[in-house]
């Protein structure tokens, strides 16, 4: 009788991985390609600063490249004093609260619809909201100024009785122009959310409107925080719009503040510049008491179909 003796089994060998330096490096690349971008990014806002803590008596004497022979706020107070900007900046909260808010509310109520029913024209419905978005506003504002000089308003709302020269309008085409964005990305986001929630809802009796209120809209509140912060910056920072179709210069939102800033013949740059910043405060405001989920509003649902 043959015996075969048997062969020990071979060892798979697990490849090393070594670590080369080149891992470092290249990390270290990024870091440094990201800060000049960054830096690059703060240069006008730096910039801006500088410009605005000088008197223009220095930077008329010595140039605007020369170093500064004395700094103060002189410019800040002159600018908020002469532009009124109080008044200004509450036309802004007036234009870009409602418009904030009635943007997010109509476009989840969209996105809402579009991604939890099943009909025949979603797709169609989806793509013509976010179709609105490619037309440029130069395109629409011959149509919309006419159109605004037909539409009736009560006393109460506008003082000139039509939708022209009122902040209703400004608030209207806002909305309008604004919920097609809004629409896109809530609608990605709800997609992510089970649809056996809703089931689940519908079987226990809640109506439609109560999932919509308690049930998906607290879902989205990263996205919403998201959509809050781009909508506040775009629609505060807007000076197309209240040019274009408010003729009272007291009606009109802070953007327009700093053309009280230039005189007829002359126009003092420092003075403009520490107008131009303090406009911009009440957007950093928004961003860092939303910061915690805007990011995370972004990027939820990027990987999902």
């Amino acid at each position: 009788m043959t015996t075969t003796a048997t062969r020990p089994a071979s060892r798979t060998r697990e490849p090393q991985t070594r670590q080369t330096p080149a891992g470092p490096r290249r990390q270290t690349g990024r870091h440094l390609m990201l800060a000049g971008i960054a830096l690059l990014w703060l240069v006008p806002l730096l910039w801006a600063m500088y410009t605005s803590l000088r008197p223009y008596s220095d930077t008329a004497k010595h140039g605007y490249l020369s170093w500064p022979h004395s700094l103060s706020l002189g410019n800040f107070t002159d600018a908020w004093q002469q532009s009124g900007m109080p008044h200004f900046f509450w036309n802004s909260v007036l234009i870009t609260v409602p418009s904030v808010l009635g943007t997010l509310l109509f476009s989840a109520a969209v996105a809402f619809f579009v991604t939890r029913f099943d009909f025949r024209w979603n797709i169609v419905l989806l793509m013509l909201f976010t179709a609105g978005n490619l037309l440029p506003a130069q395109v629409l504002i011959t149509p919309l100024y006419r159109l605004y000089l037909l539409v009736p308003l009560p006393q109460s709302m506008s003082d000139s009785l039509l939708l022209y020269n009122s902040a209703w309008g400004i608030i209207a085409i806002h909305i309008a122009y604004q919920c097609g964005f809004c629409t896109f990305v809530l609608s990605n986001y709800m997609k992510t959310i089970p649809k056996e929630i809703s089931e689940a809802a519908l079987v226990d009796g809640a109506p439609v409107w109560r999932q919509f209120f308690q049930i998906i809209l607290p879902l989205c509140r990263p996205a919403f925080a998201a959509l809050a912060t781009l909508e506040s910056i775009w629609i505060y920072n807007d000076f197309f719009w209240p040019l274009a179709l408010i003729e009272t210069g007291d009606k009109r939102p802070i953007t327009s503040a700093l053309a009280n800033l230039q005189g007829q013949y002359f126009t003092n740059p420092n003075l403009i510049a520490a107008g131009a910043l303090m406009t911009a405060i009440p957007t950093l405001l928004v961003y860092f008491a939303l910061q915690r989920q805007f990011i995370s509003g972004l990027t939820i649902g990027s990987g999902k179909g």
